[in-house]
């Protein structure tokens, strides 16, 4: 943003030189990029943040500096000389978009002569980095630069049926902007229309037909309030900016709407001449309440460590226009200015205080002392779990803790307080704490497919929140999501080795469970402990997030229980040197048998010499019965004090197979 300081001299009194100037404001938050001397001005070029919209015009500077110095803010004095005509006879406006535009002033000016701007208005104009156009634009644009909030000039005549209607774009509308681009506009849109179709696309930009030229007289003048995301969009998605844009997203003062289009039109007319109908066409759906915070003289003094006296914070925040009162303790009440969108708690008032006081007063140790401290067994074991999971090939990512309620009801119901919120003018669209990472994920893993990134398996370790009691804090859990698309047991095979890691005496099973996001699903047991939940995502979730026709599969496991898991002891023995035997077996079976029956009954008759049992497939076609399946599993054979002979590890083949004939019905698969 770029200040003038002749320009700023109008409506607080300068007598510090421009680099003293622009460190004061530095030291106010706005930190300096620059000092331009032009011919007769210096041009500072400041950095304001996203949450300062009132300091995008040089007023907003003023009140800034005039609380720092304590000089006298001076406002421009705005008298209108009016005709005999009513503006309402003259003009027409509905907002059928209130939660998108939430006020809407149109002033009508007669008589005015489009030429030139008078010289120092261009001088102005052009130290902050804006072009001449033609006295009646550069009135508006002056304006915005002078007060923070963009106006628009349309030419009154090119109005149909002289009425503005403020509504979201139909299907098929286009337009083309003043600067010539052409605008495909869709539903999501905020356009400015008259009867015939849309004039200008709201708070980014004026349309070609109604702009104001050499042979304009009228003037139907604009001033208005739009929904700071809504104008964001738009303007991103059509790839269209715009200084009216650039203060529209960052709030403009609705409060202020009004005095800032009878500011306009005193400049329209002062440039221009003419003369201006009587009143304005207010459309004011909804006006804010007021806003009130308190702040504690007490907890200021702990935030800062200094004890400011509470005759300064009284005089800072009144030079703020904080209208402070002290109330009975140490608590100051102060009503919130309508320009001050940022300020909304006890801490941001203490800020205000702190800034204009000064941060330089804050003392400051010449030694710092850093203490290096281990560890902690926490963080160490995530750190085993995180080299696990990078280990077996999947990344680590990390999310909003925020999901909107079409995600958050495809995992449980959201319907009354099952879930928490935040308020949705905050986040919009996205305001419900997540109580499963699974949504998330997902959300990750369709970005990825989508770009052909794959295979994708992605983890994430972070909280979920579950409502707890009326009054208390939430019950928050610290989870370990896994999203895999890959067949299941691969995904199974890296939660059994996860546990191994972590305990290598402890036995991995899998439970049937019935999950609302799977079509298959079960709790994971980590020998009597269950540690989470795992299954194949469902098909309402395939559809739902778009997924290609591939399995994809997850798990969601409770990070404190594997924590307690961990086990310090772990057993080593030598290689042996002596050569194993494998042996594999295809046996059919039932459907519904598990492999974790086989693989019991397997192991309840196996010998010592049994060194492993291994899943190799499934397979149900040609040669496998209706309501069959046909598995194949690796047997590993090793004997450590010998080597086993083809005989022996057939017997123990023969004992396994009878086993399993009688405990699953197997059989041996001969085709």
């Amino acid at each position: 943003m770029k200040i003038s300081l002749n320009w700023l001299g109008d409506y607080v009194k300068i007598d510090k030189p421009a680099d003293q100037v622009a460190e004061i404001l530095s030291n106010l938050g706005f930190p300096n990029e620059g000092i331009e001397y032009l011919d007769g001005d210096t041009v500072i070029d400041l950095e304001i943040t996203s949450n300062r919209g009132d300091c995008l015009g040089h007023i907003g500077v003023a009140r800034e500096l005039a609380a720092a110095t304590g000089a006298e803010l001076k406002l421009p004095a705005v008298e209108l000389i009016e005709s005999q005509k009513n503006a309402a006879d003259l003009v027409g406006v509905e907002i059928f978009a209130p939660n998108l535009c939430g006020r809407y002033i149109a002033r009508v000016i007669e008589g005015v002569k489009v030429g030139p701007s008078p010289d120092w208005m261009v001088k102005r104009l052009e130290a902050v980095g804006l072009r001449s156009i033609n006295n009646v634009v550069d009135a508006t644009n002056y304006a915005m630069m002078e007060t923070g909030q963009p106006p628009h000039a349309f030419d009154y005549d090119k109005i149909a049926d002289h009425k503005i209607i403020v509504r979201t774009a139909k299907p098929g509308e286009t337009l083309v902007s003043i600067d010539g681009t052409r605008c495909e506009l869709t539903a999501d849109y905020l356009v400015i229309a008259d009867p015939r179709g849309p004039v200008a696309i709201a708070g980014v930009m004026g349309g070609l037909n109604t702009e104001v030229g050499n042979s304009t007289t009228r003037i139907l003048l604009e001033e208005a309030h739009f929904a700071p995301l809504s104008v964001r969009t738009t303007s991103r998605r059509l790839s269209l900016p715009s200084e009216a844009s650039y203060r529209f997203e960052r709030i403009v003062d609705i409060n202020n709407v009004d005095w800032a289009s009878k500011r306009t039109a005193q400049l329209i007319i002062q440039t221009s001449g003419g003369h201006i109908a009587k009143g304005a066409v207010d459309v004011f759906p909804k006006k804010p309440a007021v806003k009130e915070v308190s702040l504690r003289l007490q907890r200021l003094k702990k935030l800062l460590g200094i004890d400011v006296p509470a005759a300064d914070v009284l005089r800072i925040l009144s030079a703020l226009r904080f209208q402070p009162r002290q109330q009975q303790g140490d608590s100051i009440l102060c009503t919130v200015p309508s320009w001050r969108s940022d300020i909304y708690r006890e801490a941001d008032l203490i800020e205000e205080v702190a800034r204009v006081y000064g941060y330089n007063k804050v003392p400051t140790e010449k030694k710092i002392s850093i203490e290096v401290k281990a560890t902690d067994n926490r963080q160490k074991i995530t750190n085993l779990i995180r080299a696990y999971l990078n280990g077996c090939g999947l990344f680590e990512t990390i999310t909003v803790s925020f999901v909107d309620s079409s995600t958050a009801g495809l995992f449980g119901d959201i319907s009354g307080d099952s879930h928490l919120s935040v308020s949705e003018n905050l986040r919009p669209g996205q305001n419900l704490l997540r109580q499963t990472l699974l949504g998330s994920l997902l959300e990750v893993l369709k970005t990825n497919l989508n770009v052909k990134n794959r295979p994708c398996r992605i983890y994430e370790i972070a909280d979920t929140f579950l409502p707890a009691k009326q009054g208390s804090l939430p019950d928050e859990k610290t989870k370990l999501t896994i999203v895999y698309d890959g067949p299941f047991r691969e995904l199974k095979g890296v939660i059994e080795s996860l546990v191994k890691s972590l305990n290598s005496s402890l036995k991995t099973e899998f439970l049937p469970q019935n999950l609302v996001w799977a079509y298959a699903s079960a709790s994971v047991m980590a020998g009597e402990v269950e540690v989470g939940l795992t299954g194949i995502i469902s098909k309402k979730l395939m559809e739902k997030f778009d997924f290609p026709q591939t399995e994809i599969c997850a798990a969601e496991l409770d990070l404190e229980k594997l924590f307690n898991l961990y086990s310090r002891t772990a057993k080593y023995q030598p290689v042996s040197r002596f050569p194993a035997v494998e042996r594999d077996l295809s046996i059919i079976v039932d459907e519904n048998i598990q492999w974790s029956k086989i693989e019991d009954s397997v192991c309840k008759k196996a010998p010592a010499q049994l060194e492993t049992v291994r899943f190799v497939e499934v397979y149900r076609g040609k040669n496998i019965p209706q309501g069959k399946k046909s598995i194949m599993l690796s047997l590993l054979f090793r004997d450590d004090d010998g080597t086993l002979t083809h005989d022996t590890v057939d017997r123990f083949q023969a004992d396994i197979v009878g086993e399993l004939s009688r405990a699953v019905g197997a059989q041996l698969r001969t085709a």
